[in-house]
Order: C-alpha cells, then sequence, then structure tokens
C-alpha cells in the first residue's frame, strides 16, 4: 500500500488560490478514478476537482471555507501499489486530520487515560482535557443529586436553582424565574443554552400566561463560497469606483405593444421576447456612439480599454446568490438571438452549470429585480467596467399629452457610472440615447 498525495491544480486565468466550497468525500471513503473529491471556487466559477486515481481517503488539506494555494496539497489518499509520495517523506498536516480509528493516540510509554497521548480532532486541534475522574462513595453512602424540573414546572418552594451571575442577571431581565427553568447541567445547573432552549419551547409565553416572547438567540452565518466572493466584490466596487447614478423614466407603451405582437407572431421554438432583448440590442447601439462607455477601467495601471465588442452582463438571481452570466458579442446579435442566449445563460447560472468563460468577460452589464424593481435603485458598478444600467418595475400611469391624461406604460432606468472616467454629461447622453432607442422601437432596427 502506498500514498498518494493530489495538490489544487491550476485551475486558469492565472487564478493563485481558491476557496473550498464542498467536500464530495468524506475521510474514510473509497473513491473511484475521476471520481469528483472537491469543488473550489475561484473569481469566476466553481470547480470540481476529480480524483486521478483510485483510494481510500485518509486526509483533507482544509474545512469549507478555507483559502487554498494552488499547487497545495488538497486531500491524500492510501492507493494499491507505491503512490506519489517518496519513503520517508513527510506532509505538512496543518489543517483537517482524523485517526484512522475511535481510540486516542498515545504518546511513548504513555498509560491509556494518564495523559500520555492526545487523539486529535477533524480540526487539527487538540480535544479538551477531560477532568480526572471521580471516585465513587463509598458502599453504602448514597450521593443526592437534585432532580432538574422540567421547563414549566417550578421547584419547591426554597429549592434555589443553580446558575452562574450572568445566567441570573439575564433571566432577571427578562423576567423569567429561574426555577421554571430545566437545567442540564450537573446538578442541574443552568446555562445560557437551557435559557434558549427555554425561550424557544414557549416556556415565557406560559409563565405569562401568553402575550409576545422575547427572542435571544443569534445564528452565525458564515459568509462561504458565493455569498463571500459577492461580497467582496461589492466592497471593491463601493471602495474604488465613484459611482454616480442618473435615473430616468421611460415610456413603455410602443415597445410593449410591439413586443406583444412579436411574441404572438414567434415561430416555434423561439425564445419569448422580454424587455432585456430589447434593451440589450438598444444598449449595443448606445455605445458604438459612446466607446468610452463600453469599457473596462484598470485603474492601477491608468489605463482605460474601450472595447469594440459588446459584451452584455445580465445579472442572474440564483439559488446560491448573484451571478452575472455573460451574452458575448451582442452588437453581432438580433432580437430573437439576444432572447435565446439569454434564457440559456440564465438557466446555466441557475443550476449551476454556467462555466468560467460564461460568466467572465463582460464590458457592461444589465440588472434588473423584475417585478420587484421597484421606482429607483442605485446599482452598484460590475467591478472594473464603468457602467451599469439598472432596470425597474413598469408600471401604468395617467400621463399628460398636451390635451388629455392617458394610461401609459411607464419604467423607470436606474444607471451608474464610473465618475472618475464618465462624466455627468455624457452618463445623461447615453442614457438620453436609451430613452429614444426604446420610446421609438423601430430605431432599434435600423442601421
Amino acid at each position: 500500500m502506498g500514498e498518494h498525495i493530489i495538490k489544487l491544480p491550476d485551475v486558469g486565468e492565472g487564478v493563485a488560490e481558491a476557496e473550498l466550497v464542498e467536500w464530495m468525500a468524506a475521510i474514510g471513503a473509497n473513491v473511484r478514478e475521476d471520481e469528483v473529491l472537491a469543488a473550489v471556487m475561484t473569481d469566476k466559477a466553481t470547480v470540481e476537482i476529480p480524483s486521478p486515481v483510485e483510494g481510500k481517503v485518509i486526509w483533507q488539506a482544509a474545512k469549507v471555507g478555507d483559502i487554498l494555494a494552488v499547487g497545495s496539497p488538497l486531500i491524500r489518499l492510501e492507493v494499491d501499489g507505491p503512490g506519489n509520495v517518496k519513503s520517508g517523506e513527510v506532509v505538512e498536516e496543518t489543517a483537517t486530520t482524523e485517526a484512522t480509528s475511535s481510540s486516542p493516540v498515545h504518546g511513548g510509554g504513555g498509560a491509556e487515560g494518564d495523559g500520555g497521548g492526545v487523539a486529535i480532532k477533524a480540526n487539527g486541534q487538540k480535544p479538551p482535557q477531560s477532568a480526572t475522574p471521580t471516585a465513587p462513595p463509598p458502599v453504602g453512602e448514597q450521593k443526592t443529586v437534585p432532580t432538574p424540573s422540567p421547563s414549566g414546572a417550578p421547584r419547591a418552594e426554597g429549592d434555589k436553582p443553580l446558575a452562574s451571575p450572568a445566567v441570573r442577571k439575564r433571566a432577571a431581565d427578562a423576567g423569567i424565574d429561574l426555577r421554571r427553568v430545566h437545567g442540564a447541567g450537573p446538578a442541574g445547573r443552568i446555562s445560557n443554552a437551557d435559557l434558549d432552549a427555554y425561550f424557544e419551547s414557549g416556556g415565557e409565553t406560559q409563565a405569562r400566561g401568553g402575550g409576545y416572547v422575547r427572542k435571544t438567540g443569534v445564528t452565525d452565518v458564515p459568509m462561504l463560497g458565493l455569498r463571500r466572493k459577492i461580497a467582496e466584490k461589492m466592497a471593491t466596487a463601493k471602495s474604488r469606483i465613484a459611482h454616480i447614478t442618473y435615473v430616468e423614466e421611460i415610456d413603455m407603451t410602443a415597445l410593449e405593444e410591439l413586443r406583444g405582437q412579436l411574441n404572438a407572431t414567434r415561430k416555434e421554438g423561439r425564445a419569448k421576447l422580454t424587455v432585456l432583448p430589447f434593451l440589450m440590442r438598444a444598449i449595443a447601439k448606445a455605445v458604438a456612439e459612446q466607446p468610452q462607455i463600453n469599457a473596462i477601467y484598470d485603474d492601477e495601471a491608468g489605463i482605460v480599454h474601450q472595447h469594440g465588442g459588446v459584451h452584455i452582463g445580465v445579472a442572474a438571481q440564483t439559488p446560491g446568490g448573484l451571478m452575472v452570466p455573460v451574452a458575448h458579442h451582442v452588437e453581432a446579435r438580433d432580437l430573437w438571438d439576444c432572447a435565446a442566449e439569454v434564457t440559456r445563460l440564465s438557466e446555466a447560472a441557475r443550476s449551476g452549470k454556467a462555466t468560467r468563460e460564461e460568466l467572465s468577460g463582460s464590458t457592461i452589464t444589465i440588472t434588473s429585480l423584475g417585478a420587484m424593481g421597484g421606482i429607483v435603485t442605485t446599482p452598484v458598478i460590475n467591478h472594473p467596467e464603468v457602467a451599469i444600467v439598472g432596470v425597474n418595475k413598469m408600471q401604468v400611469l395617467a400621463k399628460w399629452d398636451g390635451q388629455e391624461f392617458s394610461p401609459r406604460k411607464v419604467m423607470n432606468l436606474s444607471s451608474s457610472f464610473d465618475h472618475r472616467v464618465i462624466d455627468g454629461w455624457d452618463a445623461a447622453v447615453f442614457v438620453q440615447r436609451l430613452k429614444e432607442l426604446l420610446e421609438n422601437p423601430a430605431m432599434i432596427f435600423i442601421d
């Protein structure tokens, strides 16, 4: 038998490190060749790491949420044959380690239970030493231990509950009689966890005879995987980009009539048209006249890269969080092609099947909350882009046409720009051009 070390591979695009987001193979599991061992997340996408050999997992390098450098050990397998670990080679195990048996590991010469050896827990830390066992009482001598009362049943008068000063103060602040709280500690001692259980069981309501219940529990949710990447991207965007947001009302009545007619007569197999394909085509036409809007700003090098190709990121909400798949070369796509691409990318993002290429390379982004879009939003620019167009909800409002009020379908566009690169005037010109194209949708089809 031998050992085989699998290192975190180079996942491409110059990525130097990745976050471990999931273990698919637990310690002790037998894995086959090409079976997925773990999933890691880079700035672009989640990547699955397959096993190049068959073997048994005996060591893992980290826990979920840890950051690993490319080329560092990821997992170790016990394999038939020599493996790839040389004889006498020591592998540094600074993260997850697990003993191969359930019994503690004892140091040389140490008798079991005398502290001569220490079992290693899964997180690589030593477990707390157990207290010295208390000798049993002599024969015939009985030691009486108070029996804790169940929640809601008060102890006998004069039976003072055991609790620390902090627990007593917390109970007093909440108006709780500690005699009603079940203590799970030694001799019925009451801890904060016991108080939490009492609150969650509705004991306070029972004690007070009904009413609202004070909730004191705190749930800690670690920022892992996609949620961590979103947080990092937002922090970078807000700290490095000088945002300016421009809001304009768009009369969508004519476009909605055209959209309805096109959908009613669309060929079988074509994707249904939403507002997004029209907006994508309008953006492609508008940035052709203002190439500084369709750009990436490398603020470290002090260079603005103005792109000829229009690569529009479309923000999509997924079960794991916000992702931005990219429709590349919108300037070369017609309305139906844009609709089909948005549908395909959205499904890939929500199912977790979007590739790195489909999640990178955008030059301008559209964000939309659909029917929940609100009246006005202040979109955060997708760094290092210089512009983002936000779609708000559509509503029917009475508008004055010079002679009378008539119902019109209106929608606000909330667009943010990097004010280091885009002047307020240029931002206004861009949005007004979008307004002109969307309010007169026939112009979208005219070259």
